[in-house]
Order: structure tokens, then sequence, then C-alpha cells
């Protein structure tokens, strides 16, 4: 896929390079090269335009980039008059003409104003780029809200999993991409190249990211593995600088101790899931050996909860009592966990395995979690079933270990309010 995306970008390059310098600084208000581009028929137009508006959109400051995203919001939405008047003359008389201006009408022009500017050699990544200074930069505005649903909508389709390109890091990475994995670690941040080296090189560890054709530089997504013997209760003992390597063929268990996404632009796109899954059955082709795949993750919003609910951790419950009790129990409005990495996991099908105290003593981990950290267990023989359960009836799958933690915090606290 990257000869052809490499070949498709030539012909794209060759395509604007006929474009005249004067086509090039167009120096009207960027809201009126916008409709033109919504509206022209050249192709050559097209190219000319996208890149003056990139180009020049990239030296905005954030006043003028919200600036901008409200131009774009208001001046291409979509016209509610027409689509009542479309929707009604396809209800009355359905056909394909009927259908075909009813799709028209309520498809707002900002979704074909962020396809042509696509078409510009390169312009994926900028596009990325510009979602993320809009999640940034974001306000109350409805028409910008709405604007952020139309960049969802189209890279939801353009980073779906059929496009996306698994490919395994190591030491032997180019060096710009061992770079990025570096800058973008968001778990347990890599300190310097010796660092990554510990990560990568040795016989016992595994890193995967997805790529994109049109951003092959770039990681989307990237999970760091563990090869053990046994499920691991500590991020210290995984990452630990004295630890002898296992031999791959001595190890039962894939342990997932890092997952990063890499790319804020694309945040509210799903494919960790893909990822996890592609990788466990990388894994296991190549290790027959490994019969258990688990990760162990931090709980990013412990503290926060607990001490908003006067339930810190103290000599009648410990840690990992309260840990049990907010994956558990907390929800949010949709009445998912609370707790990002709980709600990614277990969304995925996984079952909360084992909490472990102690185990991230870091800096970050004792501030965000007393430092506790959990293990989400992958049986990928019941994932499906687990993931239908979690989303259709909002079950939370769990051992009974961690289900006797979280019912101990309910009885203490029925005990001291009698």
């Amino acid at each position: 896929m990257t000869v052809l995306a490499d070949l498709l970008n030539s012909i794209f390059e060759r395509t604007y390079k006929r474009v005249s310098d004067a086509e090039m600084f167009d120096q009207r208000p960027l809201r009126e090269l916008a409709q033109e581009l919504v509206t022209t028929g050249s192709e050559t137009r097209v190219l000319s335009l996208a890149r003056e508006i990139l180009s020049r959109y990239r030296l905005l400051d954030g006043g003028g980039k919200v600036r901008f995203f409200k131009d774009i919001a208001q001046q291409l939405n979509l016209d509610p008059n027409r689509v009542r008047e479309t929707l009604f003359e396809y209800e009355r008389s359905p056909s394909r003409r009927t259908y075909r201006a009813y799709a028209d009408s309520a498809e707002p022009k900002r979704q074909e104003f962020i396809r042509r500017l696509n078409q510009m050699p390169g312009a994926t990544e900028r596009l990325v780029k510009m979602r993320s200074d809009l999640l940034t930069l974001g306000t109350q505005d409805p028409h910008i809200d709405a604007l952020d649903l139309d960049f969802l909508h189209l890279f939801s389709s353009w980073f779906n999993r059929g496009f996306l390109v698994l490919r395994p890091i190591n030491w032997q990475s180019p060096a710009h991409i061992l770079e990025k994995i570096i800058a973008y670690e968001a778990v347990h941040a890599i300190q310097n190249w010796d660092d990554l080296r510990r990560r990568l090189e040795p016989t016992d560890r595994r890193c995967y990211a997805f790529f994109h054709p049109s951003m092959p530089d770039e990681p989307l997504i990237f999970v760091e593995i563990a090869l053990t013997q046994g499920i691991p209760n500590s991020i210290q003992s995984v990452l630990s600088e004295d630890r002898t390597p296992l031999p791959p063929q001595e190890a039962d268990t894939a342990v997932f101790y890092s997952i990063s996404n890499c790319q804020s632009g694309l945040s509210g796109v799903s494919f960790g899931n893909f990822l996890i899954k592609q990788v466990a059955a990388d894994l296991a082709v190549g290790m027959p050996n490994l019969s258990t795949f688990v990760t162990l993750s931090p709980i990013p919003g412990l503290s926060r909860w607990t001490e908003k609910n006067a339930m810190v951790p103290n000599d009648a419950l410990s840690p990992s009592d309260v840990a049990a009790a907010y994956l558990l129990e907390a929800k949010n409005s949709a009445g998912h966990p609370l707790d990002p990495v709980a709600r990614f996991h277990l969304g995925n099908g996984a079952i909360i395995h084992a909490i472990h105290e102690g185990a991230d003593t870091s800096d970050k981990g004792l501030t965000q979690s007393y430092g506790t950290m959990v293990n989400y267990l992958y049986d990928f023989d019941i994932v499906e079933k687990q993931h239908e359960m979690f989303f259709n009836k909002r079950i939370i799958s769990a051992t009974s270990t961690v289900r006797a933690k979280a019912d101990r915090v309910r009885k203490t606290i029925t005990d001291e309010r009698t």
C-alpha cells in the first residue's frame, strides 16, 4: 500500500506543479477561498485553493484559527429549509433522483470542503493537526461542535481498519520513527535512548504500531508488550533495568503494558481494539506457547474520584479496595465506566482480572492512583460476547476476587453510616 500511496502522491505532485505561481498566492479572505473550493469544477483549481488555504491556516494564531473555524462552520452549513423540502419530495415520490437531492442537502458543505482540502498531497496529516487545534481551542459555539462532528465522520472512514497497516517497531527501525515513539509515549515516559533500547531490543519485548498510507512516518497508535511467565503485578518489575531477559519460548503471557494514542486529532476514532486483537493474533502465530493475553494498566482517575467522594484509602479501606469500587461502580452519564482506560478495555471485551497495590511507585502512579494498577484479561474465545454484554447490558465483567473487594467497600460504608 505504501508503494501505491507514493505513486499517487507523485501523480498529484506533478499535477499540482502545473499550477502557476499567480494562482498559489490568492490574498482574498479565507472564507472566500473556502466558498470557491467547494463550488469549483476544476481539479487544478481545487489543488491550488487547497494549498493556499492550508498554507495560510498554518500561519494563523489561536484567535485566527477560531475565527476560521467559525466562518467555515457557519458559511458552509446545511440549509434546514432545503433539507425539509427534499425530504418531503422523497417521501412523496421515492426515486433515485429525489433521494440524491435529499442526501446532497442533508450533508453540510463543510464535509466537501474537508474532502477537497484532502486532495492536496500531504493534506491528511495537516487535517489531523487542524482537528487537534479545533479540539484544543474548542469553544461553546454549537457550529464549531458541528464542524468537529464533520471531521470525526470523515476521519472514521479515512482511518478505518481496512486502510491501516500494522508494523513492528524494533531497535532497527528508522531513527525518526523511534524519536516519535519516545515523544508519543503517554503511559510510562521513556527517559532517553537507553530506556527506549531496553523496551525494544531484548528478546522478550515487542512493540507494534498502526500506520496510515497517507501518513507513513506518523504512528497513529502503538503498544508495548512484555513477554513473561505469569501475570506481572508491578510495572517496576516489567521495566527494571536489572532484569534478565526471558527466552521467548519460555514465555506464557503477553503483557500489554503501554498503549499510546499518538494523534490527538484522531480522538474518537476507534482503532485501538483492532490493534490489540491483531497484535495478539500476530504473536500467537509466532509463539504458540503464549496462552494468556493481559494488560498491566494505570487507573488514571482513581485519586480524583476517591477524594471527591470522601473514599480516600484508610485503615478500613485499602487502595485496591477503593480501586475495585471505582472500576465497577463509578459511571459516566452514558452508564459506562468513568475511568477512560477501563472504558477502553472493557469495551473491547476484556475482564477486570486483578488489582495490585504498589504496582506503580512513580510520582505519577502515586498521584493518580496511590500506586495501584489493574490487569485486564483478554480471553479471545469470549471477547465478542463480553463486548456485547458491555454495550448492550452495561455489564462489567470482573473476577470474584475483584468483586469481593468492591463488596467490602460497600459494606464498610454501610456500617459507618449505621
